[in-house]
């Protein structure tokens, strides 16, 4: 898309309230265009991608031009990340800034890997401790790229070929996803709100890492499910999927609002099983009430987001090291709590969008040395069983990243109850 005057000053103007990380980046951004109802959705999608760009490549940037002025960062994110030559951009620059995007063009990468992959210190040397310098590499430069944006069928209205024939049919790019047996990837980022196979609830957007999590669950038909943390429910729509809106699905989340918004999401669903319940903590006695008598247990904690930073780059921003080992103690607690929950037999996927094993594995090998009857199934295992296309890793958790799967990062851990 072309840089224009206006473009580049909205872009400047955007971020200058995104750099202050008072709130989610994407709340910020829609607040942003909220209160700029002009500029059309071209100009809309520049200023949001060149914006995000911006934010994922903060710290190289800065390094770069010497400081975090908003309209510095945005024509170097035009330029050092999006390619843009300096004279195409010409015609829209002021007095001055053709010469040192020019001077900006040539000059060196930083030497520190942490300022490259625009990390901040404790992040790199966590992602360094886990994976080695290499993987650290490879990670990192995935989560710089944009996420790509996928949707999932709801089986109860569609097959994955009627929807991606409808798409096709209307010029809009789309194919199978690689692993998910319901996921369509989207070429370009179409505003599928406004389409009716959204809007008809024919279709969810869901990354589609977040619907392996949900499928290896393995709710079924008249069982009794419990969505620990649903959030907004994108996870809690998928497994009533899987379940053919038989049984019983309770969707639990401490924040009214959030389950709000999944009201209008159920609605368009067409699901009748799910039963969506606030509750104040993981010891509410709503959850008390249940003990013992559910089949499957998704519990997808609160986490530091690290597997999402290509969708939020905010994140590696406003998460600190102290924050995380407060993540600790909470994921601890909601886990054993959750356990409860399940019957003899019965299943529990203990789940996380984060990328760093004190979040992941070590949660859920603390809980098994201080829980008897419980065991660790082959989790990768369990999703070829069900028919996807899964290699064999040679670990018992699921594990999924942008640089080798194409997905958000995730991990995921299934836990059975001893019969």
């Amino acid at each position: 898309m072309e840089a224009t005057p206006g473009r580049i000053d909205a872009t400047a103007d955007a971020l200058a309230e995104l750099l202050t990380f008072q709130a989610p980046a994407d709340a910020v951004l829609r607040q942003w265009l909220r209160r700029h109802p002009r500029p059309g959705p071209r100009d809309r999608a520049f200023v949001a991608d060149t914006a995000f760009a911006a934010l994922r490549h903060l710290r190289r940037l800065e390094s770069l031009t010497g400081g975090r002025d908003p309209r510095r960062l945005t024509l170097a994110a035009l330029v050092r990340v999006g390619g843009a030559a300096v004279r195409a951009l010409e015609p829209a620059l002021r007095n001055g800034e053709a010469g040192w995007l020019a001077v900006l063009k040539g000059t060196p990468e930083p030497t520190s890997p942490a300022e490259r992959l625009s990390l901040p210190d404790w992040l790199y040397e966590r992602f360094v401790g886990a994976y080695g310098a290499d993987g650290a590499e490879t990670l990192a430069t995935a989560l710089l790229r944009a996420a790509p944006m996928d949707l999932r069928v709801n089986v109860l209205k569609a097959s994955r070929e009627e929807v991606l024939a409808t798409l096709h049919t209307e010029g809009i790019e789309a194919e199978p996803t690689a692993l998910a047996l319901a996921g369509i990837r989207l070429r370009h980022k179409p505003f599928i709100e406004r389409h009716p196979v959204f809007t008809g609830g024919l279709v969810e957007v869901q990354d589609e890492g977040s619907q392996l999590v949900a499928q290896l669950v393995d709710a079924r038909r008249g069982q009794m499910v419990v969505d620990f943390c649903a959030g907004a429910g994108g996870k809690t729509l998928a497994l009533g999927a899987l379940m053919r809106s038989q049984g019983r699905l309770y969707a639990f989340d401490t924040s009214e609002r959030r389950l709000a918004n999944l009201t209008p999401r159920l609605r368009r669903s067409g699901l009748s099983n799910v039963h969506p319940q606030r509750i104040d903590s993981e010891t509410d006695a709503r959850v008390g009430r249940l003990r013992g008598k559910i089949d499957r247990v998704l519990v997808d904690v609160p986490c530091s987001g690290t597997g999402t930073l290509r969708r939020n780059p905010d994140l590696k921003w406003r998460m600190s090291p102290a924050a995380l080992a407060e993540l600790g103690a909470k994921q601890r607690a909601i886990l054993a709590s959750a356990a409860r929950l399940l019957k003899p037999g019965g299943r529990l996927v203990y789940a996380t969008c984060s990328l760093l094993p004190e979040e992941n594995e070590a949660v859920v090998d603390d809980f098994l040395a201080a829980s008897p009857g419980w065991r660790r199934l082959d989790a990768p295992q369990a999703l070829r069983t069900a028919g996807l296309a899964v290699a064999d890793s040679g670990e018992q958790d699921l594990r999924l990243d942008p640089a080798r799967h194409g997905t958000d990062g995730f991990y995921a851990a299934l836990l059975e109850r001893s019969p």
